[in-house]
């Protein structure tokens, strides 16, 4: 008789489901990152929002009838990707929505740094069209992802 071995971690991944309705903001100056980005989260039925920077982006992000989860660039011009954070995690209502470090700048020194300043997870450019919406499915369901590779 043959034995079927599954993989526990495809199951787990597998079986994750993307909230219905969930909406990402990008904040992204690169506009071809950023419709990267869109297409997949698109693909994946992810509402998606943009902003170009991390200046007011809490004021922005307010505005939104939902908001599951920001990906924040850490070059951004006007303001870094860590002022912003500073400010999204002391927003009242922006503070438990997962804020994850989204940079070319991709090595463990910048991985560590990003996990001090209390960024929820890190995903290292060029993002992995392959790799990116188990990354965000995971992050949705409350797993931390912390990858750069």
């Amino acid at each position: 008789m043959n034995e079927i071995t599954i993989n526990p971690q495809e199951k787990i991944s597998g079986s994750k489901e993307i909230p219905k309705g969930a909406t990402v903001l990008v904040v992204e100056d690169n506009v071809s990152n950023f419709v990267l980005i869109a297409r997949m989260l698109g693909y994946m039925g992810i509402h998606c929002e943009w902003k170009t920077s991390g200046y007011e982006v809490v004021e922005y992000a307010d505005t939104l009838p939902r908001l599951d989860l920001i990906l924040l660039d850490i070059r951004l011009p006007y303001e870094d990707g860590y002022s912003a954070l500073k400010k999204i995690k002391s927003s009242q209502t922006l503070r438990d929505t997962p804020v994850i470090a989204v940079t070319a700048e991709a090595s463990v020194k910048q991985m560590n740094k990003a996990r001090k300043a209390n960024f929820d997870g890190f995903i290292g450019k060029p993002l992995d069209p392959d790799r990116f919406p188990d990354q965000i499915r995971r992050i949705l369901s409350g797993e931390s992802v912390w990858e750069f590779e």
